[in-house]
């Protein structure tokens, strides 16, 4: 079996790419990675792939040879830098996905081509009501620049599935953590400040609920459902939902102390609380991730 996994170098990425070379080394897998100040070629450390140093938009089938699964974690992905300049997102998000599924739908052999996206796409469950969850059915809605592009690209693989036939899986996941996470992030600044005794930033008041999954467990299941003869949409969750001030408590329950913590104008058009329907059962959780990376 041969893959082909864009954005590997990538927080998520990386994680999918070892989880699968960990499995089985038999399998081959190329890396497809444009190299962009968020990626980490150490993020790979340990494993044994192929690199090919390219744009998404630029890839054709000749790059790729033959390959069974194409697994699209390439994305522009920091709703802030969105906000700041949309183009890189318009082009990654939007114009890759869509080459990549001219170049996908030329291969014959192809079984599945993979989108990852984000619960993000289905907008701010607080506009529904207290507790509501989003399930597969719920209608797109953009809030960010980041979050309509990783919807039109759902779309763009969906729409490919209808006219052409392409086999495809898209999951849309909650929030991810782990090893090797972009200092941009929420839990990596977070633990970044309380290192160098700084004051953490927090949006707003702090109450916007988001959910948290391990990117470990994330990929057994993104795996679990590509050799799985299922297609469509699925929702990947955990069901650890937190307000980012439960964060800050937890975290000064497990440190003994309480936190400084630095009130900052809120994001724009900041989606108030996400949450997934979803039927995965996570081995992780999170007090206990942040309890091990606190406490070694």
């Amino acid at each position: 079996m041969r893959i082909v996994i864009t954005g590997a170098f990538g927080f998520i990425g990386s994680h999918f790419a070892k989880y699968v070379f960990n499995l089985d080394e038999d399998i081959k897998i190329l890396v497809v990675d444009n190299c962009t100040y968020a990626a980490n070629k150490n993020n790979l450390n340990g494993i044994t792939y192929e690199h090919l140093h390219r744009d998404i938009c630029d890839i054709t089938s000749l790059d790729l040879g033959e390959y069974d699964y194409l697994i699209n974690f390439a994305a522009e992905s920091h709703v802030d830098n969105s906000i700041k300049d949309g183009k890189p997102f318009v082009r990654t998000n939007v114009e890759g996905t869509f080459n990549l599924l001219e170049v996908a739908r030329k291969n014959p052999n192809l079984k599945k081509f993979i989108q990852i996206s984000t619960d993000e796409v289905y907008g701010d469950m607080d506009e529904y009501g207290e507790g509501i969850l989003a399930d597969e059915s719920f209608n797109l809605i953009g809030s960010s620049y980041y979050s309509a592009t990783k919807a039109s690209s759902d779309l763009l693989v969906q729409a490919a599935g209808r006219t052409y036939g392409l086999p495809y899986l898209i999951t849309r996941t909650c929030n991810n953590y782990g090893e090797n996470q972009h200092q941009e992030k929420l839990l990596p600044t977070i633990i970044d400040c309380i290192k160098n005794n700084l004051k953490i930033p927090i949006y707003g008041d702090g109450k916007n609920i988001r959910e948290w999954i391990h990117a470990d467990d994330n990929s057994q299941f993104i795996w679990d459902l590509i050799q799985s003869d299922k297609t469509g949409v699925y929702n990947i969750g955990s069901g650890e939902r937190y307000t980012n001030l439960q964060i800050i408590e937890i975290i000064e329950r497990i440190l003994g102390y309480q936190l400084d913590l630095k009130f900052v104008q809120d994001r724009k058009g900041h989606d108030r609380a996400y949450g997934l329907v979803t039927n995965f059962k996570p081995k992780h959780n999170l007090k206990e991730y942040l309890k091990n990376t606190l406490c070694k």
